[in-house]
């Protein structure tokens, strides 16, 4: 027969004492449960408390982005390039300057910089390579757009392609008083 465990230690008499403190019976006033309840959900849901652009300014940040594609599908490269951030630019202008060097060409950054600018060969170069891989119809025509997160000079664009079960997060910034779409922000993967 197996006998049920006893401690040496705590005689019976002690195992019968209750260790949970007794719940305390005053009664919460409906106000009071209200507040909690508020709370609560101020702190579970962060979305619900950030800081909302107004309407006005959410179309603008969604025009800015729609613009950017918009470009992309005309092929108005100098468009594209004024409506991207200044460390996108800054990225591209890097990256495309070591492959003109590592082909043996000899420009400046600055050169690269003022092709892009003005929609020159390098710059034709650069967004027909990126448009072999890309095609912005994806995001224009088969994707929802959502405003997401909202700060002072930085917004997010929710961008569901329909054949996906994940949101690409755009990240727009505002750079001297425009709206502008950090393509190296968003999509670069040394992030």
């Amino acid at each position: 027969m197996v006998r049920p465990f006893r401690s040496s230690v705590f005689p019976e008499s002690l195992l019968a004492i209750r260790v949970i403190p007794a719940v305390p019976t005053k009664k919460f006033s409906l106000l009071t449960f209200f507040i909690v309840v508020a709370l609560f959900c101020l702190m579970a849901f962060p979305a619900v408390i950030r800081a909302a652009a107004d309407p006005k300014e959410e179309a603008e940040i969604l025009n800015a982005a729609e613009s950017v594609f918009l470009s992309m599908a005309k092929r108005d490269f100098p468009a594209l390039w004024r409506g991207l951030t200044a460390d996108t630019q800054r990225a591209i202008v890097r990256n495309t300057h070591k492959a003109v060097v590592k082909a043996g060409l000899t420009f400046s950054e600055e050169q690269v910089r003022a092709d892009f600018e003005k929609g020159g060969g390098t710059a034709l170069d650069y967004w027909g390579g990126y448009l072999s891989r890309f095609d912005p119809k994806t995001i224009l025509e088969e994707s929802r757009w959502t405003f997401g997160e909202f700060k002072k000079d930085r917004a997010e664009i929710l961008l569901r392609y329909q054949k996906s079960d994940h949101d690409a997060h755009l990240k727009m910034f505002r750079e001297g008083g425009l709206w502008k779409v950090g393509l190296d922000e968003t999509f670069s993967i040394r992030q």
